[in-house]
């Protein structure tokens, strides 16, 4: 048995991280009014929207947990619910303007982070996880979009 933790596990902590930071950053910037877990269904939302039940399910949580998220980003400003133009039955979940005036603070952080990283392993490590998250994503993310 090995003492090496599973590389899954490497791989949460260090995502969990980068969630912390975002939000983290959105704070020191103002932004007082989202939760972590509203971020993280805001950050799955897709850029012409995302039907609810897609987003619960890309979030792991249950249809009523994420309605209710949507429910507080709707509230607070950070999303919309509008006519899904494919089935006029359904609904989907839109970042708004508000919404989108966040991204250059998550965006920033985020190349925040890559540096820092880069710094810690080295320009061909960081080049090599990046190669290799990206090939294990073809075998891993059912909700990529290759287009």
């Amino acid at each position: 048995m090995t003492s090496e933790p599973f590389v899954g596990l490497l791989m949460f902590i260090a995502s969990r991280d980068v969630e912390t930071r975002v939000v983290a950053a959105m704070r020191r910037a103002g932004v007082d009014d989202i939760t972590l877990a509203q971020a993280r269904v805001a950050a799955r939302i897709g850029p012409h929207g995302t039907r609810l039940t897609d987003l619960a399910e890309q979030a792991q949580v249950t249809k009523q947990t994420a309605t209710a998220l949507v429910d507080r980003l709707e509230a607070a400003g950070y999303v919309e619910r509008v006519p899904d133009p494919t089935d006029g039955r359904a609904r989907l979940v839109r970042l708004t303007d508000k919404a989108a005036t966040l991204l250059p603070i998550a965006r920033a952080e985020e190349a925040q982070i890559e540096r820092e990283w880069e710094a810690h392993l080295g320009p061909r490590r960081m080049r090599e996880l990046r190669e290799a998250l990206v090939l294990l994503r073809e075998i891993t993310d059912p909700y990529r979009d290759d287009d």
